[in-house]
């Protein structure tokens, strides 16, 4: 089994590319997002550290959920806020992907495992995966998609462009380049060429 590791900026279109190989190939897609949004859930390690760190702050729902949207606001204002959450959840994201890692491993039923994650280089993910690929989009386009599919203000995709790596420390990091600046079906192509190289 190959562990494969995703990345590439906000808006790059990594699921698109990520639903194709999970129906294409005998393939397991691991999103860290979703693992930390469920590790983020009350009743949950997670959940209590963040509620003792960040009580006084107003990211708390009547039902004592986390409101994401202002939790995304304070933190991607606040850079030494934005440190001490991920501090908390990243690596109780990388020991949930650690362990299923080891899973996959043991059972052998998978070819790939694969894991997308948008702070893959930063949390060291290439100690772990056998190789990283990175989704090259740029900038003009993920900005249009981000406005367009997520309904994101210029303001707002400043700070989190600001808050990611620059595409030359995507590369410089990364084994392989999907450009995904194209048609669905260039994307697609170049998909299916990198899956058959790894044969």
């Amino acid at each position: 089994m190959k562990f494969i590791g995703i990345t590439g900026g906000v808006g790059a279109g990594k699921s698109a590319i990520l639903n194709y190989i999970e129906k294409n190939y005998n393939a397991k897609v691991l999103l860290a997002d979703e693992i930390a949004h469920d590790l983020m859930m009350p009743g949950t390690k997670c959940y209590d550290t963040i509620k003792k760190v960040f009580g006084k702050e107003d990211i708390f729902l009547a039902d004592g959920t986390l409101d994401r949207i202002k939790m995304a606001e304070i933190i991607f204002q606040n850079a030494k806020k934005r440190e001490q959450m991920n501090g908390i959840v990243h690596p109780a994201v990388k020991k949930y992907i650690l362990d299923v890692y080891k899973r996959a491993l043991k059972e052998g039923r998978l070819d790939y495992l694969i894991l997308e994650a948008a702070l893959l280089i930063e949390e060291h993910y290439d100690e772990i995966c056998d190789e990283l690929w990175y989704i090259d989009t740029s900038e003009e386009n993920r900005r249009s998609r981000l406005r367009k599919n997520r309904g994101y203000s210029d303001e707002k995709i400043d700070q989190i462009l600001k808050s990611q790596l620059t595409e030359e420390e995507y590369r410089r990091s990364c084994k392989k380049s999907i450009d995904n600046n194209g048609s669905v079906e260039d994307t697609v192509l170049q998909v299916i060429k990198i899956f058959d190289e790894e044969k």
